[in-house]
C-alpha cells in the first residue's frame, strides 16, 4: 500500500471489480449507525472511508464514527475489558501454500530428511505438543490455541493416510508425502488434538484451511471432519485463514488457499459439529474499503444463519518480512486511522456479534488500548508464545501478564475481566487485590503466570 496525505493508504490498481464508491451519503450512514439500524454495504463503505465524496480520511468524521462505535460497545457489553490466559502451541511451520502475506511458513521440502537446506522452522511430535501444554497448565492457562502450516504428511487419521497414499502421484495431486520422508513425524491431526487436550484445557484449533487439509483427497464433509476432531478433544475453531473473503483479493495474496465459499462451508461444518467459532479479517494490504465491508457482510450473514461466532478479530497486516512487501507489491500496512475505523465499523456493522477484539500483538500497548475506545471490548490473551506475527516483523512481544492487563485496563477507566475462551466464565478483577494471576484454569490458583517486571509486549528500546 502506498502512503498519501490524509492518513490513509491507497492500494495499487489490480483491476478489482469492487471499488469504494457508493450512492449513499456519509451523513445518512452515520445516522443509521447512531440509531442502531442495520447497516448496508454502502453504509459500511461510507463509514470506513469517512465519505466517498472526497479523498483521504476526514478526521472530524472519523471521530464521529469512533464515538458511535464506542457508544454501541457500551450499550452491548458495558465497560468490561476481557482477556484470556492462553498458550500458543503451533505444531509446524512446514507449508507449501505460498501465501504472499505470510512469513510464518517454511517450504515443506526443507524438512525432508534428504534435504540439506537450512531453515528456522520446526515440527513438533504429538508427544512434544503434550509436554508443552502440560507444562503450561502449571502456570494457570486454560486455553491452548494452535494454528499451523499445512505439512504434507499431516492427515486426519490413519485411514486418511491410506486414502491419500492411494492417489496417483499423491505429492502433486493431494499434497501428501508419508511421514518417513521427513525429519520429524507430525503424527495425525487427531493425535495432535488428543495430545494437546490434557488436564481440562480448552483446545482452540483447526482453521478452515487446516480442516480442508484434513479432508483433502476424500469426499468427507466438514461436519464429519470437525466432528472427529471434536471427539479427539477439539473444543472450538478459530476463523482465521479468512484474510479477505472476496476472491479477487485472494487471487492476489493467497491464490493457493481455499476460496471464500469454502471458508464459510468449513465454519458451518464446525458449528454443525457443535463447536464455537471465531471470525477474523486480515486487512491493510492490497484490498480496498469495499472489500473490507463485503467481508464483514459475509461474516454477518454467517452469524445470522448459525449464531456460532463468539468474537470477531480484526488483524492489521504486519508487512515487514512478507513476500508482499519484499516483492514490492505493497509499501506498508494500514494507517492508524484505518485501524481505528476497522475496529469501529466492525462494531457497528456486526450487530449480531457481541465481542470485538483489539490485538496487542498487532498494535502494541498504547494503540491497542486506544482501540478499546473505538468499539473493541476484548484485549486478546497472555499467549506465552507467539510465532506468526513475530516472523512477519511484529515487534510487540510474545507474552502478556495478568498484572499488566489489570494495570493497563484500569488506567483507562475500564474493568479488567478474566474470561474463558467462550466468554461463558468471567471473573472481574479488583485492581487493589494483588498479586494478579489467572484463576479459571484447571490448575490456576491466582499465581502470576508472567511477571510484570519482564515487561513483555513492549517494543525494543531502540525502536
Amino acid at each position: 500500500m502506498t502512503s498519501v496525505e490524509g492518513d490513509v493508504f491507497e492500494t495499487p490498481d489490480f483491476g478489482f471489480e469492487h471499488s469504494p464508491v457508493t450512492d449513499q451519503s456519509f451523513e445518512n450512514a452515520l445516522l443509521k449507525a447512531r440509531t442502531g439500524e442495520r447497516l448496508s454495504i454502502d453504509d459500511g463503505i461510507e463509514l470506513m472511508t469517512t465519505g466517498t465524496d472526497g479523498p483521504g480520511i476526514d478526521q472530524i468524521r472519523k471521530e464521529a464514527v469512533l464515538k458511535a462505535a464506542d457508544i454501541r460497545r457500551r450499550e452491548v457489553v458495558g465497560d468490561e475489558v476481557t482477556f484470556v490466559a492462553n498458550l500458543n502451541n503451533n505444531v509446524t511451520t512446514a507449508c507449501n501454500t505460498g501465501c504472499l502475506f505470510c512469513n510464518f511458513k517454511n517450504t515443506a521440502a526443507n524438512f525432508e530428511t534428504e534435504n540439506d537446506s537450512s531453515h528456522a522452522g520446526f515440527t513438533k511430535t504429538p508427544a512434544e505438543s503434550r509436554a508443552t501444554v502440560s507444562d503450561a497448565l502449571d502456570t494457570g492457562i486454560y486455553e491452548v490455541c494452535s494454528v499451523s502450516g499445512l505439512h504434507p504428511a499431516l492427515a486426519l487419521n490413519e485411514e486418511h493416510k491410506e486414502i491419500l497414499a492411494a492417489h496417483e502421484s499423491p505429492a502433486k495431486t493431494v499434497n501428501y508425502k508419508p511421514p518417513v520422508v521427513y525429519d520429524t513425524d507430525p503424527g495425525t491431526y487427531l493425535e495432535q488434538m488428543r495430545a494437546m487436550s490434557v488436564g481440562g484445557v480448552h483446545l482452540h484449533s483447526m482453521t478452515p484451511e487446516e480442516a480442508y487439509h484434513a479432508r483433502r483427497g476424500t469426499d468427507w464433509d466438514y461436519e464429519t471432519v470437525y466432528g472427529r476432531l471434536a471427539d479427539a478433544g477439539l473444543d472450538s475453531a478459530p476463523g482465521t485463514a479468512a484474510e479477505i473473503l472476496v476472491d479477487e483479493v485472494r487471487d492476489v495474496i493467497c491464490p493457493g488457499k481455499i476460496r471464500s465459499d469454502d471458508w464459510v462451508a468449513a465454519m458451518e461444518g464446525a458449528v454443525a459439529a457443535g463447536l464455537d467459532v471465531t471470525a477474523t479479517i486480515m486487512y491493510g494490504h492490497v484490498e480496498n474499503a469495499a472489500h473490507r465491508v463485503h467481508h464483514l457482510d459475509t461474516i454477518r450473514e454467517f452469524q445470522d444463519r448459525t449464531g456460532g461466532i463468539t468474537e470477531f478479530v480484526p488483524l492489521s497486516f504486519v508487512h515487514q518480512h512478507t513476500p508482499l512487501y519484499e516483492q514490492g507489491i505493497v509499501d506498508g500496512g494500514a494507517s492508524d486511522a484505518e485501524d481505528e475505523l476497522m475496529i469501529a465499523v466492525s462494531r457497528l456493522f456486526l450487530d449480531n456479534i457481541e465481542h470485538i477484539q483489539s490485538s496487542w500483538v498487532k498494535f502494541g500497548d498504547e494503540k491497542g488500548l486506544k482501540m478499546l475506545s473505538c468499539g473493541a471490548d476484548d484485549f486478546m490473551g497472555t499467549i506465552l508464545s507467539e510465532e506468526i506475527t513475530k516472523r512477519a516483523g511484529g515487534k510487540y512481544g510474545e507474552a502478556r501478564s495478568v498484572a499488566e492487563y489489570v494495570e493497563m485496563i484500569s488506567a483507562i477507566g475500564r474493568i479488567p475481566v478474566e474470561r474463558s475462551t467462550d466468554y461463558r466464565q468471567r471473573r472481574r478483577i479488583d485492581p487493589e487485590n494483588s498479586p494478579h494471576g489467572p484463576t479459571l484454569g484447571p490448575r490456576a490458583d491466582g499465581t502470576p503466570l508472567v511477571q510484570s517486571e519482564d515487561r513483555v509486549g513492549k517494543p525494543p528500546a531502540d525502536d
